[in-house]
């Protein structure tokens, strides 16, 4: 899908290719994991159940040695899974995130990603569910496994996007939203929650940088930050006429000192970003609007090539 809005049927449209997304690990940690591997979190693991006489088809590396050795006769260990976990999207439209200069807008980008976490959450049989917001409304849905569940999300998730607007668009930057959304996670989130936080994060401030560092403490974060490359660099050199709706204006790019001032100040900002995601080991993954969500997850772990 591309453009300024997103619709219920193109999220629904995404499980095909979340299907080959794959986010978690099977293992028995429950630390954030670096290295080799491309998933940031760590999946379900298996605990030990019990040991029993070796049966025909067993996994030969699962034997016991020491009860084989005693008993005289081959014996396996067996293992049971653990019971699925909980996984939270917070998920930010704000007006933010309603910008967009080529593919999608920032908004429709990050009810993609949604989208694509959303069904693999629920492939790999675990719960899912979500904080959505903006600068004035917050709706939590409890995780749950089940299609009603997810479609009940996707039906949020479409009417907040669709809300946005440029004559909803605030007079003066509202500020700590998204430090409330976080505040209601460290309410919600029980210990070893998977929570992935997508977001421009514009709104980063002391206070939501605060509510991240206690939430990492007991659960695996993942932040996926939404960006347009004009938020980056400005155009070519030349005279744009800009409007947000109600008043133009008009830029001109062919000012060297204003390039080097923009570009100067954003990589500023992603610096101070990057270290405060660094700060709380914070895994950071940027997505950009240019480009097709899903080939950008997919290649980030892995299942694509570069």
């Amino acid at each position: 899908m591309s453009g300024a809005y997103c619709s219920l049927q193109e999220l629904v449209n995404l499980r095909l290719k979340a299907k080959s997304l794959p986010l978690f690990k099977n293992t028995q940690s429950r630390s954030l994991m670096f290295g080799g591997a491309r998933s940031p979190f760590k999946g379900r693991g298996v605990d030990f159940e019990e040991v029993r006489a070796y049966q025909f088809g067993d996994d030969i590396r699962t034997i016991d040695w020491r009860v084989t050795a005693r008993r005289m006769k081959p014996h396996t260990k067996v293992f049971r899974e653990e019971r699925e976990r909980p996984v939270m999207i917070l998920l930010d439209q704000s007006h933010s995130l309603f910008f967009g200069s080529q593919l999608n807008f920032k908004s429709v980008t990050a009810a993609e990603a949604t989208a694509m976490i959303s069904w693999a959450t629920l492939e790999h049989g675990d719960r899912i569910g979500g904080i959505l917001f903006n600068e004035d409304t917050l709706t939590e849905i409890r995780p749950r496994r089940s299609n009603q569940s997810l479609m009940h999300l996707f039906g949020q998730t479409e009417q907040f996007n669709q809300k946005l607007s440029i004559n909803s668009m605030p007079g003066q930057p509202p500020k700590g939203y998204l430090a409330k959304a976080l505040r209601r996670a460290k309410r919600v989130a029980h210990p070893g929650t998977h929570i992935f936080i997508i977001s421009d994060f514009n709104n980063l401030d002391d206070e939501a940088s605060q509510h991240l560092g206690q939430l990492a403490r007991h659960s695996q974060l993942l932040a996926i930050q939404i960006f347009d490359p004009l938020e980056h660099e400005l155009p070519p050199p030349n005279r744009y006429t800009v409007t947000n709706g109600t008043h133009l204006h008009t830029v001109d790019t062919r000012q060297k000192g204003l390039r080097q001032q923009f570009h100067q100040q954003n990589e500023q900002r992603n610096q101070w970003l990057a270290n405060e995601f660094r700060r709380y080991r914070i895994p950071l993954l940027p997505l950009t609007t240019v480009s097709e969500t899903s080939e950008q997850l997919l290649r980030h772990f892995g299942t694509v090539k570069k």
